[in-house]
């Protein structure tokens, strides 16, 4: 039976990685074999493509070169992790999918939605999550715990916040419209509240694991 594929979105500093990690222990727990991976990355080649998109300045690459990249990215990640992991009967968490090229490409970017769209048909077709969790938050407070951090700024991380409020709200638009597989939590609250809330959306979906999920 093949596995089911779940995408975390949302702005910077929004809590996607930690939850990522934590939604994976619980299906492993419940003997679900599960693939945690993000986006750029997962692959070798697609890792290698991160360094490219996200290091530099803001002005490094065009939004369109961006969006180029990020689906040389996405293609090796789906075709040499992905797919071959759902195939197998595994359900993989990705940190990140082809939604984020929508909203910092198509939106933030301005390349428009027609554009990232005919992209994605003409590489991937139709292949897209079975759900995806959208983590918002309020910009400034995403900022905040992005600078408290103490990494290095990605390319995105230095963005105006203009640019990441605009994130949040094209990030609330792809949500509208995909809402058959879009489920919204507020990643202000506190790391069990969100986990808590993520279970709920997972066992919505998925009836049958009901019971087998802790936090329940």
């Amino acid at each position: 039976m093949r596995g089911q594929f779940i995408s975390f979105e949302g702005g910077e500093g929004a809590g996607k990685s930690t939850q990522a990690e934590r939604l994976a222990a619980s299906l492993e727990k419940a003997g679900i074999e599960t693939v945690l991976t993000r986006e750029p990355g997962g692959t070798f080649g697609a890792e290698a493509i991160r360094d490219l998109v996200l290091d530099g300045t803001s002005d490094r690459w065009s939004g369109l070169t961006e969006l180029l990249l990020m689906y040389a990215a996405r293609v090796d990640h789906v075709e040499k992790l992905i797919k071959p992991a759902l195939k197998r009967g595994a359900w993989v968490i990705s940190d990140r999918f082809a939604d984020s090229s929508m909203a910092y490409q198509g939106y933030a970017r301005g390349l428009g939605k027609a554009r990232v769209d005919a992209v994605h048909k003409a590489v991937l077709d139709d292949f897209q999550p079975d759900l995806t969790i959208l983590f918002d938050m309020d910009p400034v407070m995403a900022m905040k715990r992005v600078e408290t951090r103490g990494e290095d700024l990605s390319r995105f991380d230095a963005e105006s916040i203009e640019f990441h409020k605009e994130l949040r709200q094209a990030f609330k638009q792809i949500s509208d419209d995909n809402s058959d597989r879009y489920f919204m939590i507020d990643a202000g609250a506190s790391r069990d509240a969100v986990e808590t809330r993520i279970l709920y959306a997972i066992t919505q979906k998925y009836p049958d694991l009901a019971g087998r999920l802790g936090g329940q």
